[in-house]
């Protein structure tokens, strides 16, 4: 007879633990869950059968793996934790009874967890950590924007700050930025770091405010998580490409609104940035088991029983061994005969992140000069700004070397002679023709983005679709819209009368499209045969283009139906998970497809009352 098997002791009722369930074998808060589950990578799962899982209960809650919350009994960090909940009930105790020698020792040894082997257990690899910074710098970018208050502390704004001018010098300096793109949100930028694209978002610099009803406790744990994993992954990043971490500041600088310019990046390699050395005396081997044997006879009462021979009373007339600091053998910058691999850092750049080296910038005081500094320079360009700007510009306004001026401004008459000879020997450019020649890879004409000019479109170089809308590419079927210009010009009222003919013709077409399209519905059939009698349409042209219509459209509907029996027939094999994704897949190509040909027709439209405008 075999084992009977007992309810909930099996099966998804032991793989699946409820949330109230794991907070009571943990022994901890609900809010520390919350924080050990964000920090460990911990998320609830989705049982196939709720009812098995809950053990026949049908109440809504959370689920986890039982694994995943015998994996968090162990963590480190669920014991400092439970420190630190000890510790806040000592010091309010300490404080209620007046004892503020107490409160001061407590408070100078209060618990503090870290976050170093959480790292190293979610990142196995530096690779690994790369592909994950994408959430980490749009969050401290989002924190270094956001203003103190009693929720988010200065030192937090401050160190996101830091961080973000930390990454932003690296991307400079390695000339890692390859794409750019101005939205309503703010920037997106995208580098390429370790083969890797790394995208992130910076807000606009405007006034923020942190909304009440945001639960900030949860983005602070994911904060505190991120900047641990940043500091990683800048100290290997600065490592590799030869540079001091952190690069030291600058504090005159950065009071004067220096913002990246406060910081200088410095040589590993420069004698003046290494650690001093220390001129003491050399310490022997023989000292250092002298002093250790001295500290241990006088810490013990008893004299120890001496059974292993020292290695000294068996080799008395051995030399001493000196601890003489040797060069690593992993050291880059030592002679060695064996033939070495190219890094990352010595492959040779491509050409187009040098872009902007022949030429000299100057931005205008309402142009962003964080967004604009970063772009320039990642690129090879020097920049200066005014002063209302910040602080920090490396020369003035009326140095001879500025190529190109980036102003946002509409174009106002009465400009100096001093202006006018400035015009004359610069390019006054708009902020869109620096982000556009990023993404193409190359400088770009100035005239369409000259002041005061209507700027071409702004397309983003993320997620490029086959088939997407591109209005660059130039109109297909523009010329067979319009009638030739070579021909209106014989004979006027001609032309007049074949365009009236034109577009009388268009009109009884795009109506009996629209009456067959609205078949269906009445109301929209009789609204089709109204507009087509208000615009002069004979009713007899115009049932006759119904019929050619719906002709054309059966035979399309024919055509469909005898090539889609293939297709019927792989869905009805199909699982229906795979059904469902294949009708999503498809319901979106034609929803795109359809956004597509609107604005190819809005477009068409454009275009003709343009070339008409102009003919008049």
């Amino acid at each position: 007879m075999g084992r009977l098997k007992q309810k909930g002791k099996a099966g998804a009722a032991k793989a699946y633990v409820t949330r109230s369930s794991a907070v009571k074998k943990l022994q901890c808060s609900l809010a520390d869950f919350r924080r050990l589950c964000i920090l460990k990578g911990i998320f609830p799962r989705e049982p196939r059968h709720k009812k098995r899982a809950n053990k026949g209960s049908t109440a809504p809650t959370s689920f986890y793996y039982a694994k995943d919350i015998a994996y968090l009994a162990h963590e480190p960090v669920l014991n400092k934790l439970r420190e630190h909940k000890a510790f806040a009930k000592k010091i309010s105790r300490a404080l209620g009874r007046g004892e503020w020698s107490t409160a001061k020792n407590l408070e100078e040894n209060k618990p503090i967890y870290r976050l170093d082997h959480i790292i190293k257990e979610r990142y196995p690899s530096f690779i690994d950590a790369v592909r994950d910074v994408d959430d980490a710098l749009c969050m401290i970018f989002l924190f270094a924007s956001l203003p103190s208050n009693s929720r988010v502390s200065p030192a937090l704004i401050e160190n996101c700050a830091r961080l973000t001018a930390e990454w932003q010098l690296y991307v400079m300096h390695t000339r890692s930025l390859r794409n750019v793109f101005l939205s309503i949100k703010g920037v997106y930028y995208q580098a390429e770091v370790m083969d890797q694209n790394v995208t992130w978002l910076v807000p606009y610099q405007f006034p923020q405010n942190i909304p009440s009803d945001v639960d900030v406790r949860v983005m602070l744990t994911f904060l505190e998580l991120y900047q641990t994993l940043l500091g990683f992954v800048f100290f290997k990043l600065y490592t590799d490409a030869g540079l001091v971490y952190p690069p030291p500041l600058d504090s005159s600088k950065d009071e004067s609104g220096a913002g990246v310019g406060a910081f200088n990046l410095r040589s590993a390699n420069n004698p003046a940035t290494a650690a001093p050395k220390s001129d003491g005396p050399k310490v022997s081997s023989k000292d250092v088991r002298q002093t250790i044997k001295n500290i241990t006879a006088e810490l013990s009462s008893v004299p120890p029983v001496d059974i292993n021979i020292s290695r000294t009373d068996s080799f008395p007339d051995a030399p001493e061994e000196e601890f003489i600091p040797q060069t690593s053998k992993s050291d880059l910058d030592a002679p060695s005969s064996l033939p070495t691999l190219l890094s990352l850092s010595s492959l040779p750049k491509p050409s187009s992140t040098n872009i902007f080296a022949p030429y000299t910038f100057w931005l205008s005081r309402e142009s962003s000069r964080s967004i604009f500094e970063f772009l320039i320079r990642s690129f090879g360009g020097r920049i200066g700004w005014p002063v209302s700007s910040g602080g920090g510009s490396p020369f003035t306004e009326d140095d001879e070397a500025i190529t190109h001026v980036i102003i946002d401004r509409p174009v106002v008459n009465g400009d100096t002679a001093q202006e006018r000879e400035r015009r004359r020997r610069r390019k006054y450019v708009q902020p869109q023709w620096v982000v556009d020649c990023i993404n193409a890879g190359k400088i770009l004409l100035e005239d369409p983005y000259a002041q005061g000019k209507t700027l071409p479109p702004h397309l983003s170089p993320f997620g490029e679709r086959d088939g997407a809308y591109d209005p660059t590419i130039g109109l297909a079927n523009v010329e067979n819209l319009l009638v030739d210009d070579a021909e209106l010009s014989e004979d006027s009222q001609e032309v007049e009368d074949v365009e009236m003919g034109s577009g009388l013709e268009e009109g009884v077409t795009s109506m009996a499209a629209l009456a067959v399209a609205a078949a269906d519905d009445p109301e929209a059939l009789r609204a089709a045969e109204l507009a087509a009698e208000a615009a002069g349409v004979d009713y007899g042209a115009f049932e006759k283009e119904v019929q050619k219509k719906q002709k054309q459209q059966k035979q399309k509907e024919d055509a469909v139906v005898l090539g889609g029996g293939e297709e019927d027939m792989n869905k009805i094999l199909m699982s229906k998970r795979k059904r469902q994704l294949y009708e999503r897949m498809k319901y979106g190509e034609k929803k795109r497809a359809t956004e597509h040909a609107k604005l190819e027709e809005k477009r068409t439209k454009i275009e003709k009352d343009r070339r008409r405008k102009a003919r008049a």
